[in-house]
């Protein structure tokens, strides 16, 4: 891997069912002072070797003290979704398998939200600019 690649990051869009998905989770961060209060789909940076599934079991794990199931990923346009010149991101719709979401160091505030919501809430800005997509994915489910 080229120093110069992006790094990538992974985000859970967690759903309360993954047949038939009603709600979708967010989370507030606290940190860093840049993005602290801004909504994210909680994630974070993949290991060397870890496939993105198997790293957004461990991030959600270490997060929010639960265990997910991961679902289909909501590819960009060009495959992952820009963040920067240092990193890109992946996104998967997933389910909580064991356990509950609880907030850990990275987040102050936890929600549950309908899809038609999710625009009320300020997000990171890599995340906003996956909302329609994630809507309209949301919306076409269960047709």
């Amino acid at each position: 891997m080229h120093s110069d690649a992006p790094r990538l990051v992974v985000g859970a869009i967690i759903v309360d069912d993954l047949e038939q998905p009603t709600r979708v989770f967010a989370a507030r961060r606290t940190s860093p002072v840049a993005l602290a209060g801004l909504w994210e789909f909680p994630g974070g940076k993949t290991e060397v070797g870890e496939t993105p599934e198997a790293a957004l079991v461990r991030e959600i794990r270490e997060e929010l003290s639960a265990t997910i199931s991961v679902g289909p990923e909501v590819p960009h346009a060009s495959g992952a979704w820009p963040i920067s010149d240092k990193y890109e991101m992946r996104l998967y719709f997933a389910a909580v398998a064991h356990g509950k979401l609880a907030p850990g160091d990275s987040h102050d505030e936890l929600r549950w939200m309908a899809p038609s919501d999710l625009g009320s809430i300020a997000w990171l800005p890599s995340d906003a600019g996956a909302i329609e997509t994630i809507q309209e994915r949301l919306t076409t489910w269960a047709t």
